[in-house]
């Protein structure tokens, strides 16, 4: 593992179950240079803001995840994965050593992403086993598929770890709410809300409220 590699993150999530298949780490990356209307993530856009933490830092955190909590795998999300391409290759370079699975969720469709000049992204999807690709879409609120903010995002299965077929795909929607000392942390997708409506939250943290 190249020690000089860091990555840019925004938020992390030791175990999580609505981020993708199974129990997961969540990683959502720094920096997105598409502009999408109804952009879950807002705050995520900037590549100036998150926090700088070395890939041998990531890859700790990750293995005292599966000894804890017996993760199968990593989910990248953002901001925009394929912007940290680079971090992003030797990460899943490690994941693929330990047994464990990669997820990768872009607002690039596949197309466009194999246009892309950065050669590490071509790497990247050797390494990955799902991705998810397509611009979140508020107007096309997703209603079958697990996992899946808007209708127009398609899954593509990269290799044979997942399948298609798989039952978990049809379950539920499910939204996780964290509380940890002062803030509030809100990640996944809710269920249909009383109005009709579907919507994805964006990962948030949020000042506790004082109790009475």
């Amino acid at each position: 593992m190249r020690s000089d590699l860091s990555l840019q993150i925004a938020q992390l999530v030791p175990c999580t179950e609505a981020e993708g298949p199974g129990r997961r780490f969540a990683l959502w990356l720094q920096g997105c240079p598409l502009r999408c209307p109804g952009c879950c993530n807002p705050e995520m856009l900037s590549f100036e803001g998150g926090t700088t933490i070395p890939l041998r830092v990531i890859v700790e955190q990750i293995d005292e995840a599966a000894r804890t909590h017996g993760i199968e795998g990593i989910t990248l999300l953002g901001g925009e994965p394929l912007a940290h391409a680079a971090g992003a290759v030797a990460l899943a370079q490690a994941m693929r050593e330990r047994g464990l699975t990669v997820m990768i969720f872009s607002g690039y469709t596949l197309e466009e992403a194999q246009q892309l000049p950065d050669p590490a992204i071509v790497e990247l999807f050797a390494l990955t086993d799902i991705l998810v690709d397509g611009p979140y879409r508020r107007e096309q609120p997703e209603t079958r598929r697990r996992w899946i903010g808007s209708a127009n995002q398609r899954i593509h299965f990269l290799s044979d770890r997942y399948q298609a077929d798989d039952p978990r795909w049809l379950l539920p929607n499910t939204l996780e709410i964290r509380l940890r000392g002062p803030e509030l942390t809100v990640n996944g997708f809710p269920a249909r809300s009383a109005v009709g409506l579907w919507k994805r939250p964006r990962l948030q943290n949020a000042p506790r409220q004082p109790s009475d």
